[in-house]
């Protein structure tokens, strides 16, 4: 399987062009066709990531937040860095944004669900027409802390928690990344407890007014989710080796 072929299959497999984004999603960079030897997961795409790519083999790489956002970029100065090692080092580059947060099996919220453990309930978080996380409800009432524990452990990460809600918690909603500004969205719904990836100045009072407890996951933890589901199904359908990058930002 070559790049083109790789990238046509991802762009019908994540409906990449039938999801309206500020990211430009699909093949950023073309490595001219080559056949892909191993593909790579990781969340940003940085320089860093780049040539952590080249250093494992990899000429395909897939990445969560992609280098050009729905306006012309100049090439030069830290853009020109960074498309000069993919090109030097012959990496594609396929960047995924918002279709890898809602794809209903591959998504970043689907995986995040799946992993807790709890069935996806009504889509939830309205995005300029586009929902992209899920409702839940768990099968019993769970301690606030005890749920909290399960969401680090299950994500690897170590959450910061608003405990402004019950004690309790069963319903919730989980969107992942920088997704707060949907709390009042929560709130309206009286969900017990709302799960995203970090924190706005903001919004505390939203969520101390509002009665509900927040779970601010990280925002890389949960978007790391989705570019490692897609990368373990293509090892699974065509048997292509895969790698994850870590390069965790802290947030």
């Amino acid at each position: 399987m070559n790049s083109y072929e790789l990238a046509k299959y991802l762009d019908e497999l994540l409906r990449v062009r039938e999801v309206q984004d500020i990211s430009n999603n699909g093949l950023q960079v073309e490595n001219g066709g080559r056949e892909v030897r191993k593909v790579g997961m990781a969340v940003d795409a940085s320089l860093k990531s780049f040539e952590e790519a080249a250093k494992r083999g990899i000429d395909f790489l897939i990445v969560h937040h992609g280098i050009f956002w729905g306006k012309p970029e100049l090439i030069r100065g830290q853009m020109y860095r960074r498309v000069k090692a993919l090109l030097d080092n012959g990496i594609a580059l396929y960047g995924a944004h918002l279709p890898l947060d809602i794809h209903p099996e591959y998504g970043n919220n689907a995986v995040g669900l799946k992993l807790l453990g709890v069935e996806k309930g009504e889509p939830f978080g309205d995005y300029h027409g586009v929902l992209l996380g899920w409702e839940f409800e768990l099968p019993e009432p769970m301690d606030r802390d005890a749920f909290k524990e399960l969401v680090d452990s299950r994500f690897a990460t170590q959450s910061l928690m608003w405990p402004f809600g019950p004690g309790e918690v069963r319903r919730g909603a989980f969107v992942s990344g920088g997704a707060i500004s949907l709390l009042p969205e929560a709130i309206e719904k009286k969900l017990d407890v709302f799960i995203t990836g970090e924190p706005s100045h903001a919004h505390y009072w939203t969520a101390v007014e509002g009665g509900i407890n927040v779970i601010l996951a990280g925002h890389y933890a949960t978007e790391r989710l989705g570019v490692m589901a897609i990368g373990e199904h293509i090892n699974e359908k065509f048997g292509i080796p895969i790698e994850f990058i870590e390069l965790p930002t802290g947030h």
